[in-house]
């Protein structure tokens, strides 16, 4: 096959005494599925460790001609954009100022009110009141390395343009600028245009970051390139019903146990779970090609799939090797998938949670019934809809019938199957 447009990867992966991810009361997820309450891991959860990940084969370990990580913060402007900038030596009230009017036009299309240039120019910067928390945003934005780098270098040309007029501000920082001086400012800022601002953006390649290209950025703004996920990732399940039991602990205060008392410096109780998880996600080819490479999406076929096959290749033995998990100290919550499935096609994608919406037995093996469940059910999705693409499969243990029910000719390694879906998406 060649131009599959998605690419699915189906994994089982065995956790026990676990607490891989809590809700706001501290207990294990959970989620009904075919009668039976289900132990799950949320996708934001998954996607926040495999993005995140920095051992061998991280996604931002690949070659890149420049920096491209996603940057998730409310403080990104104040932090990376304007405090190098002062640091720099340029004055603070004009960064502030020129850094303010890029967020306005980035984050709502607006430039700064008046009321706005008076409070970041006529202010002065205290210890308890720095001026430069005006650049904190409200909520979380994502934004790209490229993006930033951008945003500094435009800040500080403009800056400069000011310098002939202004410069008495380099030398005397807490000068009080007359109302001739401020239009300097505003006249100067002014110049940012939102046309040109989005030009400048959509001009360059991973403008959002690996990020963002992967797993999409909301935006309001009409100078911001909308990404849209090109990695769709489902909460993972467990295959059987939820299987926990309360963890009761103590901490010993080893004082007062040396001084003859009982010792007991804390006592509680947490939950831990164990569970056979189904992990799915869908890689959309064209979208993630488009996202990459800062083509159209029609235009997939003819861009260049480099980086899209190397991201395919990692994302594969990411999603089969990094775990999530909360209380990483007291239960070592690490294990990699028994069983990759990994399907490529053109056909809508399709979930085989299915598979297990009759909650499979745990006696007397779970990943075995497990096996079962899945080729029962592939097989009658095939004989039903029939089958189109080409899968391969990796597991860990002798799964003849699995391999059969699933139309493969033999299990590969992993790192087989996660190179072939990246010719897969070479084409």
């Amino acid at each position: 096959m060649t131009d599959a447009k998605f690419l699915q990867i189906h994994t089982l992966t065995s956790y026990p005494g676990t607490l891989l991810n809590r809700d706001d009361a501290g207990f294990a997820k959970r989620m009904p599925f075919g009668g039976a309450t289900r132990t799950r891991v949320s996708s934001q959860c998954l996607k926040y460790h495999w993005r995140n990940f920095d051992g061998e084969g991280a996604l931002y370990k690949m070659e890149f001609e420049e920096p491209v990580r996603s940057i998730r913060s409310r403080t990104t402007f104040r932090d990376l954009v304007a405090k190098p900038m002062i640091e720099r030596g340029l004055p603070e009230r004009l960064v502030v100022a020129t850094v303010e009017t890029f967020v306005q036009r980035l984050m709502s299309d607006d430039a700064p009110s008046a009321a706005d240039y008076k409070a970041s120019l006529m202010s002065a910067s205290s210890p308890e009141e720095p001026l430069i928390d005006r650049l904190k945003t409200n909520q979380v934005t994502i934004f790209g390395e490229p993006e930033l780098r951008y945003i500094i270098k435009a800040s500080a040309e403009l800056i400069a343009e000011m310098k002939p007029e202004l410069g008495e501000l380099w030398e005397n920082p807490a000068m009080k600028l007359s109302k001739e001086q401020v239009k300097v400012v505003t006249d100067t800022l002014g110049k940012l245009k939102k046309g040109d601002l989005k030009k400048n953006i959509k001009g360059m390649k991973l403008a959002s970051g690996l990020d963002a290209a992967l797993f999409g950025r909301m935006v309001t703004s009409d100078v911001l390139s909308r990404g849209d996920a090109a990695i769709h990732v489902a909460h993972a399940f467990t295959v059987h019903e939820e299987a926990s039991e309360s963890d009761y602990f103590a901490a010993i205060d080893e004082l007062r146990r040396d001084s003859g008392e009982l010792g007991g410096g804390h006592i509680n109780s947490s939950e831990l779970t164990s569970g056979l998880y189904y992990g799915y996600t869908v890689i959309d080819v064209p979208l993630l090609i488009s996202n990459l490479e800062g083509c159209a999406r029609e235009d997939w076929k003819s861009a260049d799939r480099t980086l899209a096959a190397q991201v395919v290749e990692r994302f594969v033995k990411l999603q089969a090797t990094v775990s999530p998990g909360a209380k990483l100290g007291s239960t070592a919550p690490y294990a990699w998938a028994e069983c990759v499935l990994v399907e490529a096609g053109s056909a809508q994608p399709r979930t085989l949670a299915n598979a297990f919406r009759r909650p499979v037995r745990e006696q007397p093996d779970v990943l075995e019934n497990a096996y079962q469940a899945l080729g029962s059910y592939v097989h009658g999705i095939d004989q039903m809809y029939g089958h189109s693409g080409e899968r391969r499969l990796s597991v860990s243990s002798d799964a003849a019938g699995l391999a059969d029910a699933l139309g493969v000719e033999a299990p590969v390694s992993l790192p087989n199957s996660a190179q072939w879906a990246a010719e897969m998406v070479k084409g």
